[in-house]
């Protein structure tokens, strides 16, 4: 019973870092964005970020590797939403009780830090 409340409490935990880690690139890139609308970037610039824009897709279509990782991880965490951008990896928005987060996987199932 202690290791399962110890596991919530790290999981928990974890979804608040991954939210704070997941909200500052957004802004920063909005900034950047802003301080500068008129300059358009090179293609060799854009490409990287194509890869890195993640596209939703319906739960379905994770991959079973992932899927697996999560239900071994998080037993008890709810999928609401799937994403993937252009290096396969897989942007999972999930619920473990009252508190919500994204996971970060590749696909084989194996967890990315972002």
């Amino acid at each position: 019973m202690k290791k399962l409340i110890l596991s919530t409490a790290i999981v928990l935990g974890s979804f608040t870092a991954m939210n704070a880690q997941t909200q500052a690139p957004e802004e920063k890139a909005v900034t950047t964005e802003q301080a500068a609308p008129a300059e358009q970037a090179a293609p060799a610039e854009q490409a990287p970020a194509a890869a890195d824009t993640y596209t939703e897709i319906k739960n379905e279509e994770v991959p079973a590797a992932v899927t697996e990782a999560l239900k071994k991880a998080f037993p008890d965490a709810i999928l609401n939403r799937a994403s993937v951008n252009g290096k396969k990896e897989y942007q999972l928005e999930v619920k473990v009780g009252d508190k919500e987060g994204a996971l970060y996987a590749d696909e084989n199932g194996k967890w990315i830090q972002k």
